[in-house]
């Protein structure tokens, strides 16, 4: 005899669960026999915290890549029927890379996905930028840039509407070709220096939230070096 079909579950959305589809988003994967979800990341702390958010005590992996001398990756595994069920209703679907759109997720939890969104396939770029030598004085400036990716250029305009929407920030909308034959063209969102600074505020609005601690450091050392004065960063090197 065949087991009952479980029936359709709705999922409170709490910032813990909008950090995680902003996590499966990215770097996520729905199995095509419609039960399994994995998370992989070259970033164990990542994963830790991707199972202390869904309550999971599933184990880690890890795998290497024969011949490569290259860290190893981690992944974690799950079976949940429900859960897969409802990723799929809010937009997450089994093999999204090109052609996931638009999430289903409301305003006020939009913040917390974007943080999942950047921890796992955004970046935090900042460098010293030395120029204008003046009566042998050398200016340095601090270089912030933001950036969020998809090889999917519905979602990631979907994503670009939503972060004007939902933070003010508007980031530039890039179409990067790629550069090796048979690789697949790249969507990106931009955001230069003190939009960055202003959209950090906002992604670690508290203590104790669910992120990736290294992105999070990168920006509170940015943030903690702004001049209160004039608003600039001031080079602390």
């Amino acid at each position: 005899m065949s087991r009952p079909k479980l029936p359709f579950k709705e999922f409170l959305w709490t910032p813990e669960l909008a950090y995680v589809v902003g996590l499966l988003v990215t770097d996520g994967n729905l199995s095509k026999d419609g039960r399994h979800i994995t998370m992989r990341s070259s970033d164990k702390c990542m994963l830790v915290t991707f199972k202390k958010c869904l309550r999971l005590e599933n184990k880690i992996g890890e795998s290497y890549d024969k011949g490569k001398e290259k860290p190893p990756s981690y992944r974690v595994q799950f079976c949940n029927i429900q859960f897969y069920k409802w990723l799929i209703s809010i937009g997450v679907e089994p093999a999204k890379t090109h052609t996931i759109s638009k999430i289903k997720i409301p305003k006020e939890f939009f913040i917390d996905f974007l943080r999942g969104h950047l921890d796992g396939d955004g970046t935090i770029l900042t460098y010293q930028d030395k120029y204008n030598v003046y009566k042998g004085k050398r200016y340095t400036n601090t270089r912030v840039y933001t950036y969020f990716i998809s090889a999917s250029e519905k979602h990631i305009k979907w994503l670009h509407g939503m972060l004007k929407r939902c933070t003010g920030i508007s980031g530039a909308l890039i179409y990067r070709k790629p550069n090796i034959p048979n690789r697949v063209p790249m969507w990106q969102i931009k955001i230069a220096k003190y939009e960055s600074l202003k959209l950090f505020k906002q992604l670690y609005y508290q203590k104790n939230l669910p992120t990736l601690d290294r992105k999070r450091a990168i920006a509170e050392r940015l943030l903690n070096n702004v001049n209160a004065d004039s608003g600039k960063l001031v080079c602390t090197a």
